[in-house]
């Protein structure tokens, strides 16, 4: 017997949306998954690297409203995705508390990493929407261009995922800067939670008021650490800030990606309040369908390289996907962003072949 599905979100309007992605979030049923992809607007397309190129730097694309909204643009008009994704950075939260953040060439991300808890006084919530001001208002002007069928998704990073590059200074592969702190002084890192908490809550609530329909918290990070500070530092900060914005918006879906979470990926949607979960490309398709799908809506997780990869492979990676969560509230998307060197070519035979679904359905 087939598990019955998620049920339509709590305090859903009478009114049934009809954007496909919106359907899917508040279980209707749809005759193919909404698709859209993360890293959606990138280096991959000559045209995001053209206006990359005349914004200056990245940062300065991100705060430029027109171009942030003309890059987030971008896939849309080539591929109609059902929905676009705010193109920022989940670091720009740091700069607006007031941490210092570059961007340099062939090494990423660089803020000026915080060393003891004393440090976590020079951070101010309070201050963080005379920074992110122009992300809204790219927010607005995105929104009021889509295609009547597309949806809007704001995005923040999850406080675990951002405390890893506050306290490291940079992007890590063992962290051990932010697992000191979450072993050795959970005190402080509860602290740096709370100035995260607050402020993702009031940078989602703009993006909201400024047009976003649907957001995504990233919480690429999560998949470090271990069972009883994933509850702590993954699940517990995720659960309020989505609880807050629940309060003030009880029909915004919210989509959580805790990458990299395996068997914890189970009870995490309960235990957030999350509609929907975003899977990343490790966790195993039998397993996610028997374990989350009959109570959640589940997003993904299509291999980023099997995109590059191309051909027979893809095409069979699609399928797998496909067949698994047929007749299932499931959203098309990869198990991480879209990587540079995939070539166009291959997107668009990705979305020839899950729009294709529609019919055959």
């Amino acid at each position: 017997m087939s598990p019955v599905p998620p049920a339509p979100l709590m305090g859903q309007l009478t009114k049934q949306p009809t954007k496909p992605l919106l359907r899917t979030l508040a279980g209707l049923p749809s005759a193919r998954p909404p698709l859209w992809l993360m890293r959606q607007a990138g280096r991959y397309l000559p045209e995001y690297r053209q206006t990359r190129f005349e914004a200056g730097s990245f940062l300065q694309l991100c705060y430029d409203p027109e171009r942030a909204a003309e890059v987030t643009l971008q896939p849309i008009r080539r591929f109609g995705f059902d929905a676009a994704i705010l193109f920022a950075d989940i670091l720009l939260i740091c700069q607006a508390l007031g941490q210092h953040l570059e961007f340099r060439e062939n090494e990423g991300p660089v803020l000026d990493p915080i060393r003891t808890a004393g440090e976590l006084t020079r951070l101010n919530p309070n201050g963080i929407h005379k920074t992110l001001g122009p992300v809204y208002e790219a927010v607005g002007r995105i929104k009021a261009e889509l295609p009547p069928s597309c949806t809007m998704i704001g995005f923040a990073g999850a406080p675990w995922t951002v405390a890893t590059y506050m306290l490291e200074g940079k992007g890590s592969k063992d962290y051990p800067a932010a697992k000191t702190w979450a072993f050795g002084n959970p005190i402080g890192l509860n602290t740096l939670m709370e100035i995260l908490i607050e402020a993702t809550v009031a940078y989602l609530d703009k993006q909201v008021q400024a047009g976003a329909e649907v957001v995504q918290l990233f919480d690429t990070w999560a998949g470090v650490l271990p069972e009883q500070e994933f509850r702590r530092f993954c699940i517990e900060p995720v659960r309020r800030i989505i609880a807050t914005l629940k309060a003030k918006y009880p029909t915004l879906p919210v989509i959580a990606f805790p990458r990299g979470a395996g068997t914890m990926y189970e009870g995490y949607a309960a235990a957030t309040g999350a509609d929907a979960l975003g899977l990343d490309y490790t966790m195993p398709l039998g397993w996610s369908k028997d374990h989350l799908w009959s109570k959640h809506v589940v997003q993904g997780n299509l291999d980023p390289r099997l995109l590059v990869v191309g051909g027979s492979a893809m095409a069979e990676g699609v399928h797998r996907l496909m067949s698994t969560f047929k007749g299932r509230n499931f959203i098309f998307n990869l198990g991480h962003g879209i990587v540079p060197e995939t070539p166009i070519r291959h997107v668009e035979e990705l979305v020839r072949l899950v729009k294709g679904s529609e019919a055959l359905a």
